[in-house]
């Protein structure tokens, strides 16, 4: 440092050099606190206050995260909605690798994918429920037991317990531990010839030969003359009408 000059106020002037070499990095800090889980389920989110039916993003596996539907507001809320129809906005006549990873509009209707719903169902122990509605603004509904989806190499077979309770009656029942089947790839009981279930009925389900369900169906309006056509739930309003709308969604068992 050179002196340049010492004012009349006793001001000291200086020049300074250029700055030295770094020093050495600081010693490391403790860890911080550990971030906060991202939730695998809708049930997770209601617990911990998030009260509005709409999107979110959860994470089944703690590692990858998915858009769902939560519906907060039936039967006290948290259950993951995977599928919904209400327009007839969405065709649901589609291929295996569509329904596997799933199609639609969050504004609409909409199918989840059956991997998605593997994912979400390979553990622990689910409840099962359907909404249902039709033209003359009839509501029902009906719940399952122990709801599970398997593997694609087994073809995404349907799994429940039991019917526990609803108004709509037990239409399901022809449906359980069948495998998937769309349009593209046939896994159904029927010995129809001439088309498959998935074919016929225009939409991918879990067809015997064929349903006493089948709400994946083409999108009709009521009353029809064609049996088992359109968004179909028999022990609601038979074989000859179809439905306005449809919700199927899960949530964990209450313990």
């Amino acid at each position: 440092v050179k002196v340049l000059e010492i004012g009349d106020l006793n001001r000291l002037t200086v020049l300074q050099g250029c700055p030295g070499p770094q020093g050495l990095p600081g010693l490391r800090g403790p860890p911080g606190p550990i971030g906060v889980k991202g939730a695998k389920n809708c049930k997770e989110l209601k617990d911990i206050g998030l009260h509005l039916t709409g999107w979110y993003t959860i994470y089944p596996d703690g590692r990858r995260p998915l858009a769902v539907l939560c519906d907060m507001d039936t039967d006290g809320g948290g259950w993951i909605v995977f599928q919904r129809r209400v327009d007839g906005s969405v065709d649901f006549n589609r291929d295996w690798n569509t329904y596997q990873v799933g199609f639609g509009s969050q504004l609409s209707e909409f199918w989840l994918g059956n991997e998605h719903l593997h994912r979400l169902t390979n553990s622990g122990s689910y409840q099962l429920r359907f909404d249902l509605e039709d033209f003359e603004g009839n509501r029902t509904y009906a719940t399952y037991s122990h709801f599970k989806i398997e593997s694609e190499s087994d073809q995404y077979i349907l799994r429940y317990g039991s019917y526990t309770e609803g108004t709509a009656g037990d239409s399901l029942e022809t449906q359980k531990d069948q495998a998937f089947s769309t349009r593209d790839q046939n896994n159904d009981k029927s010995s129809r010839a001439e088309q498959s279930c998935a074919e016929y009925y225009k939409g991918g389900w879990w067809f015997e030969s064929c349903h006493f369900s089948n709400l994946n169906g083409e999108y009709l309006r009521g009353k029809h003359s064609t049996k088992g056509k359109g968004i179909i739930w028999y022990h609601f309003r038979g074989n000859f009408y179809s439905l306005k709308s449809s919700e199927i969604k899960f949530r964990p068992i209450q313990k």
